[in-house]
């Protein structure tokens, strides 16, 4: 483990996810062959699923759950350190709430105006979700593993009540905790309950490091991220060879990989879930076991975007979604030309974000900043 407080696998694993992210979003805003059919509401039963599109939307299902998990991660040991310094629980509260409802806010606003229609997604859970953890904060481990769990394992009993996509019911309310909804004019992607159950995932995994850290616990992370990793992904396959619930509705047509893989996103299935994470949780413990061989780069590729995450998301989105929108550019290209584009995003977004991390670290005491 580095002497430094901040792990640097972490940030490589953020880091590795929004170069993912790019492909996916430059694909999704410039790609008229763009595979989305990730959700038992938008597949068609034997619609085909193309090698190459699949799996380079595939990949990105990596992205959110990392992303939200690590928010956990990054807020527990944020948190956790406010409090041991002595630090007034209800400035920690206030800190929590609005750094959760700035996030959550950026969606409904600033993300909405440049894609031309209201936009539910990925920050509005965060964000939300951040702000349950001042109240989950104060349960044990044991609770919040609880509770996420009986989420991801249970909560499709609760979603199917509400939204059998056969039926084609969709409401607002039910798809901000549970499901999804979307029209012309809005979509809504990202429900709290399951984001947050992975977020409380995330919480106890940064109280674990910081347990680690101190000398508290002799299970070491790469071990402990190994051993996850292998029941997670057991998981998977079990539910996605009984091929019933658990799949939220998304069914496994065939035995091709693309059918293996082919799991609702929109909302998140335990099969989803459990893919995801356990993919993460191999490539953590990889990337942890490599820092301990090689050490860091201050300047990495995957260090720099990680550390900077948050303005990296919002940059990129607002390019591409206001060129998509405004500029006539949606769907003006295909797979091969998003990926020229992603790359040369990339190449753009990386001296950007080295620059903005040092004006950040230069104006520690600015609350937006520290937001982003």
């Amino acid at each position: 483990m580095s002497k430094s407080k901040r792990i640097a696998a972490i940030d490589w694993m953020r880091g590795f996810v929004m170069i993912l992210m790019v492909v996916d979003h430059v694909s999704m805003a410039y790609n008229a062959r763009h595979n989305s059919s990730d959700s038992a509401a938008l597949y068609v039963s034997g619609s085909p699923l193309p090698d190459l599109e699949f799996f380079v939307r595939w990949i990105s299902h990596l992205c959110a759950p990392v992303f939200v998990f690590l928010a956990g991660t990054a807020l527990a040991i944020s948190i956790e350190r406010k409090v041991s310094r002595g630090i007034d629980s209800w400035q920690v509260d206030k800190d929590i709430l609005m750094r959760g409802a700035f996030i959550a806010l950026l969606d409904p606003t600033i993300i909405s105006l440049f894609s031309g229609r209201m936009t539910i997604q990925v920050l509005y859970a965060i964000g939300v979700a951040m702000m349950c953890m001042a109240l989950f904060r104060r349960f044990s481990n044991t609770f919040l593993m609880v509770s996420a769990l009986a989420w991801i394992c249970l909560g499709e009993l609760l979603t199917g009540m509400f939204w059998p996509p056969q039926e084609s019911i969709e409401s607002i309310f039910a798809a901000l905790l549970i499901s999804t909804y979307a029209t012309p004019s809005m979509v809504i992607k990202y429900p709290l309950l399951p984001w947050l159950s992975v977020m409380m995932l995330g919480w106890v995994f940064g109280r674990y490091l910081l347990s680690y850290k101190d000398g508290n616990t002799r299970i070491g992370p790469v071990s402990l991220l190994l051993t996850l990793g292998v029941l997670s992904l057991t998981a998977f396959l079990a539910i996605r060879y009984n091929n019933g619930y658990g799949n939220m509705f998304l069914y496994r047509e065939d035995n091709s990989w693309q059918h293996w893989l082919h799991v609702s996103k929109y909302p998140p299935s335990a099969s989803f879930i459990f893919l995801e994470l356990g993919v993460m949780s191999v490539i953590m413990a990889m990337m942890i076991w490599l820092e301990r061989l090689v050490g860091d780069r201050p300047n990495g590729v995957l260090l720099v975007f990680g550390q900077t995450a948050m303005i990296f998301y919002l940059v990129h989105r607002l390019v591409l979604e206001g060129s998509a929108t405004y500029a006539g550019l949606r769907h003006f290209s295909d797979l091969k030309t998003s990926i020229i584009i992603s790359a040369v995003m990339l190449m753009l977004l990386y001296p950007f974000c080295l620059w903005y991390r040092g004006y950040k670290a230069k104006h520690v005491h600015s609350i937006w900043l520290r937001y982003l």
